[in-house]
This record gives structure tokens, sequence and C-alpha cells, in this order.
């Protein structure tokens, strides 16, 4: 009898690589590549029509959504960003209101809701979608950090420090140890199909906090090549993002990479999914 093995986190321990951190100006060379991957993005399934909220990343604003922003509108869906202004750490006001919204795009639209979180983004979409179960279809999150251990946060010192300055003076721990937040860390896995998409180069959130351990038939981690600040103008992920998205609902799969999409992951190393194997 085959069976899938568990979704596993990436095996990395500590922070990003320096070298990494230090070239997260190549989200840049990112997004002026992005044109290029028209080809890729042509290729991608088109969906249903369903609300697909987005959620931006810690300092970042809903412009800086609109690349996933514009694709996902081309592809056919109902999109819809956060509309709770820039992103200024995990705030219980923004933690409370975005439950309410994806309540309010359920009600409007009679669908569930597809949510799609980028870094700090992503840790409110989890969030938003544990108080709002009967109305989230699926999550998405890139490159955030939804598996900090007990530890702490192991991103760059220069990162926690504008955490710091910015959101609170005890930093990420201050917020992700809420008892509601905290309680979200440690249960299981919601039943609720979520890619997880991480770069190993990633210079911002390493690749084991980026990852989640969660059931094969609903949970995965998918590897992209890239920086952090690029991942939401980066052709790959926004085709795998696409790819995720189209799947009819209650018909989850784990991702497979076809057509040029496959070929581009397969010559830039990136391991499509983690822990495909089967076990007998």
């Amino acid at each position: 009898m085959h069976r899938r093995r568990p979704v596993v986190r990436h095996a990395h321990v500590g922070a990003p690589h320096v070298l990494s951190s230090l070239l997260e100006g190549r989200g840049l060379l990112e997004m002026a590549l992005l044109p290029a991957s028209l080809p890729l993005l042509m290729e991608a399934p088109h969906g249903d029509g369903h609300p697909v909220l987005l959620v931006p990343g810690f300092m970042a604003s809903e412009t800086s959504l609109i690349g996933l922003k514009l694709m996902l509108q081309n592809k056919g869906y109902d999109v819809h960003t956060w509309g709770l202004g820039r992103n200024m750490g995990f705030r219980s006001k923004h933690a409370n209101a975005l439950p309410q919204k994806i309540r309010h795009l359920h009600y409007t639209t009679g669908k569930k809701v597809s949510l799609v979180g980028w870094s700090l983004g992503g840790v409110f979409s989890m969030y938003g979608a544990q108080n709002s179960l009967d109305c989230v279809r699926s999550i998405i999150t890139l490159g955030s950090p939804v598996s900090v251990d007990a530890a702490g946060s192991q991103s760059p010192t220069a990162v926690k420090a504008l955490y710091r300055l910015v959101s609170h003076r005890l930093g990420a721990g201050a917020h992700v140890m809420q008892p509601k937040v905290k309680v979200m860390r440690e249960r299981r896995r919601l039943a609720i199909p979520t890619s997880c998409l991480y770069s190993v180069t990633d210079g911002v959130v390493p690749p084991q906090e980026a990852t989640i351990d969660g059931d094969p038939a609903l949970h995965e981690n998918i590897q992209v090549p890239g920086s952090h600040i690029g991942l939401g103008f980066n052709g790959i992920v926004l085709s795998i993002v696409a790819d995720r998205l189209a799947q009819p609902e209650n018909q989850w799969k784990p991702f497979a990479a076809k057509g040029l999409l496959a070929r581009v992951l397969s010559a830039t190393g990136a391991a499509p999914q983690h822990a495909s194997a089967t076990t007998t």
C-alpha cells in the first residue's frame, strides 16, 4: 500500500546565509525581469472567478501587491487587498479586522475566499483563516515566518531591529506569543489546503521558518528560486500561485509542475515540493 510521507519543514538551521541577506537587492532585478516571464504566465491556468484576498508583508502597503493583483485579475479572479493600509507588524486591530474582511467577502460573493500572504502577510492569512474557517478555500504563503520555534525568529539582526523600532520594542516575539497567535502556532495545521512557497536564498526569512509540517493531503512546501523582497514579482512564483488557485474547490492535489514551468524549475534547480515521495 502506497501513501505519501508527511510534509516536513526544511532542514535549514539558524539565520539566512549572510550572502543571501546582502544580496536581497536582487529583488529589483526580479521585478525588472517580470516582462520576460510573460510566456510562463500566459501558460498558467485561468481560475473560476472566486474571491482572492492579498495580504502585504511587513512595512509594505497594497501597492507592493500590484504584480500579484494584475496577474490574478487577468486570470479571472475577484481580487481584493486587505484594505488596512501599511503592514506595521502583527497588531491586534489588524488581526481582528482580517477575519471580518474574509467573512464579508464570503457573504457578498457567496464563495469561499482564497488567501495569499507575502511575508508577515502569510502569518496574518493563517490567523484570519483560523478565525473564519468556513469561509476560506485555500491559503498560499510567500516567504512567510509561519513556523517560528520557541527560540524565536532567526531572521537577520537588522530585520529584528527594524521590527522593534517600528512595531514593538520587544520585537516580533511580543506579538507572536499573544495567546491567540500562540494557539495558532501550537495547534495542528488547519484542515485547509495550504501551500508555503519559500526560497533557500531568502535573505530575510530562513527556509525552516517559511515551511510547515503537515498532512500531504492538504499541505505542501514549494521551493522557488529568488529573493525575499522579489517574491511578489517573481514570474515563477506568480505562475505557481495561479496553478494553486486554479484547482477546483474540494479537489486539491499537491503541486506538480507541468509544461514550461516544469522546465524552468528544473533549470533553476528548485525542488517542486517537499516530501512528495511515497512509502509502502
